[in-house]
């Protein structure tokens, strides 16, 4: 009887190797998944499938797990304002989490004793994908043929001629991920230091050229609205703003990182809906929170962000900065307003009744109502007593 194997499968090369390796050479029964975590259109997945069972899986599963993806990381992605080095929305990183998590899940579904992927060597993925499987389906093999036999591309390709399957070979110029939290783009120029994607690298094209207006309505920090539409679940929001958003080629940038096995590398990215949504969510929670509560949010987001990079999703600590995380959104509900230009976006301003900047409490440079110049004489001197003294007792040790 074959072993079974639950393959992750995107129907490119390396999976597509992957398949007929496992089911020839090794005698696998291959039971093939995809997590469709917002990249893929409906005649896609089925063309993958399609694809899935001329190679020769037993089987082939489609996993919808866009709203999954959403709730479990995209949410606390947009509480806590979370842009890894202060540029990229974690575009694939997080959204390698959501489908690790979901083969793992269909392993114990089919009641696979192994599990395979098509990572390389080389990147994130390999560990994100492996560290997630040994937590969740311990004792599980985990068959990794790129990684394991060092293969090039090129070997991939002779293989898969010489067994007569037919794709197409031609290494696209641009290799691109898209997701619902936004699109990576690699190419020659993102494999040096120095050198910018050329605009014809970009998946979404500038169309858009007039500024428009648009108003993002939140609730406990969830964006819930775009413009007079209101949606059922945030993803379908985030899909509506994109559509609006995207053709103003918002959102490209190219962002340096450190590989979680030490190395540095660049990848282009187009986020439009990602980078607005957290910019018009930052707005707001300036406008609502006090000082302290944003301090430890922008601490404890950092870190949140930097572990889920690292695949650390399942770390209990996790779980605790979400329930501060999710704490803190309370009073992060109003509006938001955003003109959308090309390449640029500029947030205008909010609505919120929970908004701390109220004129009955006073105006910033001008006029106060809540307390009296002599107040203020007396609390700036004892603010500062302690560093007074310090200045004073040091002094004299100088003099």
């Amino acid at each position: 009887m074959s072993k079974k194997v639950v393959l992750g499968f995107s129907g490119g090369l390396d999976t597509s190797y992957c398949v007929k390796y496992l089911t020839e050479e090794k005698g696998y029964e291959v039971h093939s998944v995809i997590v469709n975590t917002g990249g893929f259109t409906d005649a896609e997945l089925q063309e993958i499938e399609k694809r899935a069972y001329s190679l020769g899986v037993k089987s082939h599963k489609t996993v919808n797990a866009v709203r999954s993806y959403y709730d479990k990381v995209i949410k606390y992605l947009v509480f806590g304002n979370v842009l890894k080095n202060n540029t990229y929305p974690l575009s694939v990183s997080a959204e390698r989490m959501s489908q690790a998590m979901a083969i793992a899940e269909y392993v114990k579904e089919t009641g696979a004793t192994a599990v395979a992927h098509g990572s390389t060597g080389a990147g994130n993925d390999q560990v994100r994908f492996d560290m997630i499987f040994h937590i969740m389906i311990p004792g599980v093999e985990i068959i990794t043929p790129i990684r394991d036999m060092k293969l090039s591309r090129e070997q991939e390709i002779e293989y898969l001629r010489a067994k007569g399957v037919q794709m197409n070979f031609e290494k696209a110029m641009y290799s691109i991920n898209k997701g619902i939290w936004g699109t990576s783009v690699g190419g020659k120029e993102t494999l040096t230091s120095n050198g910018m994607l050329p605009e014809e690298a970009f998946p979404t094209q500038l169309t858009k050229k007039d500024p428009e207006q648009v108003s993002l309505k939140f609730e406990k920090g969830e964006l819930v609205g775009v413009n007079d539409k209101t949606f059922g679940h945030p993803t379908e929001a985030i899909q509506y703003l994109q559509s609006i958003a995207g053709p103003f080629a918002i959102g490209r940038d190219i962002h340096v990182g450190d590989t979680i096995i030490g190395i540095k590398g660049r990848v282009g990215f187009e986020a439009a809906a990602p980078m607005v949504i957290l910019k018009a969510h930052h707005a707001l929670e300036k406008h609502v929170l006090t000082k302290w509560q944003l301090s430890w949010k922008d601490q404890l987001a950092q870190f949140y962000g930097n572990w889920l990079h690292e695949g650390q999703i399942l770390d209990p600590v996790m779980r605790d900065i979400e329930a501060y995380l999710e704490s803190s959104q309370q009073q992060v509900t109003g509006q938001v307003f955003v003109t959308l230009m090309p390449y640029r976006f500029q947030v205008t301003g909010i609505e919120s009744p929970y908004d701390l900047m109220s004129s009955k409490f006073g105006k910033y440079g001008e006029m106060n109502s809540g307390w009296s110049g002599e107040d203020v004489r007396g609390f700036s001197k004892i603010f500062g007593n302690q560093t007074m003294i310090w200045h004073q007792v040091n002094g004299q040790q100088k003099g």
